[in-house]
């Protein structure tokens, strides 16, 4: 027995194992003794060896096949996420593709999408009942005005149902008098608009846009421009004397379909004598009115290019007549809706980018889809503001 495992054996049993003992065995006899202990351990390892690296590798495989499935179920559930987004990040342009920077001259702020009227082929409906507080309104007003707006129209949803009219004619007069803006506008459908608002905020406006698509009134209640016994086309005269009387210019927008196409309205429009006749071709957005999610369907008020060139033709020598065609139309405005969010309409739908509130202009611009070029081919730059408008009565 090795002196070692002696002393510890002799320790164990009480036996006394004086220190000669091992001296006896001398330093190269004991190294001499170990050797085939460790041999015979050495031989015996790799019957232990062996097995414990096989149950290693089978574990590292089953380890590597289970990191292989999670990450295939992650990637599935990300696409399974980038199908049901309205916008997938592969196909958004957040640049303008000259790289230049996009300064927000005219923005239309649709602060609320309620409205009172159904218009069939309407492309910003009553999907939410949202509308800011009139301060933080005010506040992303003003950071468009920093970043360069010199013109603000308003719109909806019906503008005039926010607190009677007062949301609207609030912000109207902020934008004159506090920001100083060259232009501020309204489109309405001018259901509720009274002499007294006019009282109250008419030196502040510049323009009044109201929507009228026919001057026959049963043509304007198949396309959903009616409430009760109210007249639209009586109610538009009479809103136009009022922007005569306080000084206001009026405008008129009519949306081309498949229910006035045919219309000759040559002499109710020179009659009236807007400073512009907007003329707008029907136009589909998806998830507004077309597709399953949307609150209306445009389908039966669709008219071709064809026949909006007829309508055009008709009325050619409109000199106010200013035409926008669903080329000109779609990505052409800025276009900020209930939650002061742009909406990018290249994709045939409205993709929200975030709130100018939370990430600012330059950063929420971006993903407008605006484009500028087009913006000044179809005239969106005019005489907007009244102090330079010659407004014949």
């Amino acid at each position: 027995m090795p002196g070692h495992i002696y002393c510890f054996w002799a320790g164990r049993k009480g036996i006394n194992t004086p220190l000669t003992s091992l001296q006896t065995i001398g330093k190269f006899g004991y190294i001499a003794a170990l050797i085939p202990q460790y041999l015979s351990l050495c031989k015996m390892l790799p019957l232990f060896a062996l097995p414990m690296m096989e149950m290693l590798s089978a574990v590292w495989g089953n380890f590597k096949f289970l990191l292989h499935s999670i990450n295939i179920f992650f990637f599935w559930c990300w696409l399974e996420i980038l199908g049901k987004q309205k916008t997938s990040p592969l196909t958004r342009k957040p640049e303008p593709e000259d790289g230049t920077k996009v300064k927000p001259t005219s923005v239309n702020y649709h602060f609320t999408r309620q409205c009172n009227y159904k218009c069939g082929f309407c492309f910003h409906t009553a999907k939410t009942s949202f509308v800011l507080p009139i301060e933080e309104a005010k506040r992303g007003l003003t950071m468009l005005k920093a970043a360069g707006m010199e013109k603000i129209n308003f719109s909806g949803g019906e503008p005039f149902l926010q607190e009677r009219g007062h949301y609207v004619g609030k912000l109207v007069q902020f934008c004159k008098e506090e920001l100083k803006l060259p232009s501020v506008s309204i489109v309405s459908n001018g259901s509720l608009i009274t002499e007294r608002w006019f009282k109250l905020y008419g030196e502040y406006l510049d323009i009044l846009a109201v929507s009228c698509d026919s001057f026959n009134e049963d043509v304007n209640k198949l396309i959903g421009r009616g409430q009760g016994k109210k007249n639209h086309v009586e109610n538009l005269l009479k809103i136009r004397q009022w922007c005569q009387d306080y000084n206001v210019a009026f405008k008129i927008n009519s949306v081309i379909n498949r229910y006035n196409v045919d219309e000759d309205m040559n002499d109710e429009i020179s009659l009236i004598n807007p400073i512009r006749w907007k003329v707008f071709q029907c136009l589909i957005i998806e998830g507004e009115n077309a597709g399953e999610e949307a609150l209306r369907q445009v389908e039966t008020f669709i008219i071709s290019n064809k026949e909006f060139k007829g309508f055009l033709d008709r009325h050619r020598n409109i000199k106010c007549l200013v035409p926008e065609s669903n080329e000109q139309m779609r990505n052409s405005y800025l276009i900020l809706d209930e939650y002061m969010r742009f909406l990018d309409c290249r994709n045939g739908r409205k993709d929200p980018s975030k709130s100018i509130l939370d990430v600012g202009i330059d950063n929420a611009i971006q993903f407008s889809g605006f484009d500028e070029k087009m913006f000044f081919k179809r005239g969106g730059k005019y005489v907007w503001s009244k102090a330079d408008l010659r407004l014949e009565w």
